[in-house]
């Protein structure tokens, strides 16, 4: 099986830094045409530039929690590449909550950005992806990677909210999986541990002793790159893991092993 994802099209969300730059990026230059979607449009235009030179690239600036920004990112790719074969929702937040507070509403906020609207977008997309492999029977119509977070297998009390919304992004990565299986279309998603995405350099110039904290309690003893989480990504995308559906892949540097309460995932 081939671990190329060379011409195929991706969509990847939370694209304008960190992780979601970063697999974005290596997609690109793996040979994947990539759509570079967030809502923070003044990231992407550093990033990739006002006017990206690569044929590869486009980006595209909305709220994916709204329904209608959800429509215009598919046809925007629709008319740069014709096609979509991967989607990876990598656009996430990460808030601190109160789990004795009636009044926060932290678990509605990010049951909203890191489940639901990942939803209606894997939803979208599906349905484009089932259109364009009618008469291709013999081949994958495309995936689908949901990025979660240990933090949906751990407790810790300021993260409940956060922890609450990957739990629910794993069980909706199951659930499509099932749903999409019939159609060829495989739905995986990646838990991550600590990974220097910019939340957390910000994290660690204000806490710099979680550094030592984060890498005591990680048997690897240290912290993920980004990238790492980007060639996860791709063996997710090709077709070496076509028979991989409903699965979360762990990359945590063996975190999860320990599983310490005290030390928040992040």
């Amino acid at each position: 099986m081939s671990f190329s994802i060379a011409g195929k099209t991706a969509i990847v969300t939370g694209a304008a830094n960190g992780i979601g730059l970063a697999i974005g990026k290596h997609f690109v230059d793996r040979g994947a045409n990539v759509v570079f979607a967030d809502l923070d449009e003044e990231a992407l235009v550093r990033e990739l530039g006002e006017h990206p030179e690569s044929e590869q690239v486009r980006y595209f600036a909305g709220d994916l929690r709204e329904k209608l920004t959800i429509a215009n990112l598919l046809s925007a790719t629709i008319d740069a590449f014709e096609q979509v074969d991967i989607l990876v929702n990598a656009a996430r937040q990460v808030v601190r909550s109160d789990p004795l507070n009636p009044d926060d509403d932290a678990v509605e906020t990010l049951l909203q950005q890191n489940m639901i609207a990942a939803l209606r977008l894997s939803q979208t997309v599906a349905k484009r992806m089932i259109k364009q492999s009618e008469g291709q029977e013999d081949r994958s119509a495309g995936s689908i990677v949901n990025l979660s977070s240990i933090a949906a297998r751990r407790t810790h009390p300021d993260l409940l909210a956060f922890s609450v919304s990957t739990a629910a992004l794993e069980q909706m990565t199951r659930s499509l999986a099932v749903a999409l299986a019939p159609h060829r279309i495989r739905v995986n998603a990646i838990a991550f541990g600590s990974v220097m995405s910019e939340s957390l350099k910000t994290t660690l110039k204000d806490h710099g002793e979680y550094r030592t904290s984060i890498q005591d309690h990680t048997p690897l003893n240290r912290i993920a790159a980004p990238g790492e989480l980007a060639e996860a990504a791709q063996y997710l995308s090709c077709d070496a893991s076509g028979f991989m559906t409903g699965q979360i892949v762990t990359v945590d540097g063996g975190r999860t092993l320990l599983d310490p309460v005290a030390v928040p995932a992040h």
